[in-house]
């Protein structure tokens, strides 16, 4: 890595929250970054990239291409994370993401972070459990979204 990464940009994310500032240096450490321009591309929907992104600056659309059609899903603000999923289980991307302005990714990738296992075993720990805190908020979130659609579909549960 050629760039120093501000570590306290991690401090303040979703993956950062449990970590000492000590901690979040070194996860600085072995992180990248990339710099993109409004609406260039990040990743592809079905790309086989196993990458953890953190947004720190900037905004992050995420799509998927549904009936033929690239459809906006939710955006993306500094301090959240993508490719949770991708991250651990290694398997291709189910979202697009996409620049909106100017925006800041810090970038992770899995060999490079089992390579802190080693050393630094409390913040693999830490963040292992910050991901799954993502992904059951994210889980939680669609389970409503989905009970929402089904009492409007119903016409149960609300002024519809």
């Amino acid at each position: 890595m050629n760039e120093t990464l501000d570590y306290k940009s991690i401090c303040s994310s979703c993956i950062g929250e449990e970590l000492t500032e000590e901690e979040c240096r070194i996860l600085a450490g072995a992180m990248g970054v990339m710099r993109l321009s409004n609406g260039e591309l990040l990743v592809s929907e079905g790309q086989d990239d196993d990458t953890l992104f953190l947004l720190i600056d900037g905004k992050l659309s995420v799509s998927n291409f549904v009936a033929g059609k690239d459809v906006h899903v939710y955006t993306m603000t500094p301090g959240e994370c993508a490719g949770t999923r991708a991250f651990v289980d290694r398997t291709p991307r189910k979202a697009t993401l996409r620049a909106v302005g100017e925006t800041t990714v810090y970038t992770l990738e899995p060999d490079v972070f089992e390579t802190l296992h080693e050393n630094q075993p409390r913040i693999v720990y830490k963040v292992m459990r910050a991901l799954f805190r993502i992904t059951h908020s994210n889980l939680m979130r669609m389970n409503q979204q989905s009970q929402e659609l089904i009492n409007y579909v119903s016409k149960v549960g609300g002024r519809y």
